[in-house]
């Protein structure tokens, strides 16, 4: 029998996030990307803490009231997860279809998308499609990693696992530290490089907030494995190690972007392979490899499949190795995209830095 609430729930949760990040009070400002037709740099509306804290704190008061179990997402995960696979599908065809074809086929185009930058005037503003995305992305992974962790707490009230607690911080600290510096993303690969389509829109959707937290889904049913403390301790250490590099080598080329004569830190001074006209950062994190950033990403998934205390299962390590799977060939579509770019520049830039993602191995 088809589960009509859960299936619906996503429908009614997108809506909601959208009217925040809509209705919220936000900082405007300029981004790296341009509009072609004038130059200028487009415009975006940023309140992707008060929508998340908005949002928790509306999914918190409606299981105190007893509108709803606090685990109730993890119940209906299945249903819920087959309504956001029709949201993602339906946007991917809506953003898609009525545009200019690219060229390439059609099959081509519904995946990588026909727009680069698509935005809607909204009543307070432009509302952008891509930060929009990302934004209900992390606000419903929020939701469902809340009600996961409910769940596991509900289930085991006397012996609840401490790896549980260690994951949701983690992953927790993850969204809202990812969401802190909101304005930092508007420089990376995804917003100036990719287009809208279903790898963007279905994966923001419906990927990003129900896959990303696999390690919960398959285990919150699990009793407390009693892991040694180590193992928590090390999960912690690997994380955080992987967020220094990736937030670290995001916010110094931020940086240089917004102030190329700027030491990050007050420690890395910007060294730089130029050919008069452009130039290449070459020091610091981006002295380390190619996408040392990428690196990060991995180490951070790598401790939360750590931190739940199962390192044999299955489970929690998909994470990691999703990561892998996407980020080994997006190094390669940058690398070919910014070799077409720079020429010749590119060529001292990859002698320079000769990894491209793990120093040393690849």
């Amino acid at each position: 029998m088809l589960d009509l609430p859960g299936f619906f729930a996503p429908f009614i949760l997108y809506a909601g996030i959208l009217a925040l990040h809509v209705l919220l009070p936000a900082r405007r400002v300029a981004g790296y990307v341009r509009d072609p037709a004038t130059g200028e740099p487009l415009s975006y509306r940023l309140n992707g803490l008060p929508v998340l804290f908005a949002a928790v704190l509306a999914w918190v008061i409606v299981g105190w009231l007893g509108w709803l179990p606090f685990d109730w997402l993890y119940h209906h995960r299945w249903a819920s997860l087959a309504g956001a696979c029709t949201i993602g599908l339906g946007f991917t065809l809506a953003i898609v279809l009525p545009a200019p074809a690219t060229g390439k086929s059609l099959a081509a185009d519904l995946f990588l998308g026909r727009l680069e930058n698509p935005q809607l005037r909204g009543p307070t503003g432009p509302v952008d499609a891509k930060m929009v995305l990302y934004l209900i992305g992390a606000v419903m992974l929020a939701l469902n990693l809340l009600s996961f962790a409910a769940h596991h707490a509900m289930t085991y009230p006397e012996d609840p696992s401490v790896g549980v607690l260690i994951y949701v911080g983690l992953l927790g600290f993850f969204l809202t530290e990812y969401l802190l510096f909101e304005r930092v993303h508007l420089y990376t690969y995804d917003l100036f490089a990719e287009r809208v389509g279903f790898k963007l829109g279905w994966g923001c959707l419906s990927f990003y907030p129900y896959f990303y937290v696999v390690g919960l889904w398959g285990l919150a049913d699990r009793p407390n494995p009693h892991a040694s403390p180590l193992l928590g301790a090390v999960a912690i250490a690997v994380f955080f190690s992987g967020w220094s590099l990736a937030r670290g080598a995001n916010m110094q080329k931020f940086t240089f972007k917004i102030d190329p004569a700027r030491v990050f830190l007050g420690v890395l001074r910007p060294e730089v392979i130029t050919d008069g006209r452009r130039s290449l950062l070459c020091s610091g994190f981006w002295a380390v490899s190619r996408h040392v950033n990428y690196l990060g990403e991995i180490l951070m998934a790598t401790g939360l499949a750590l931190a739940l205390g199962y390192p044999s299962s299955p489970w929690p390590w998909l994470y990691p190795l999703y990561y892998v799977a996407l980020l080994v060939p997006r190094e390669r579509d940058d690398d070919r995209r910014c070799a077409a770019k720079y020429g010749d520049l590119w060529t001292a830039y990859r002698q320079r830095v000769r990894w491209r993602i793990i120093p040393g191995v690849y």
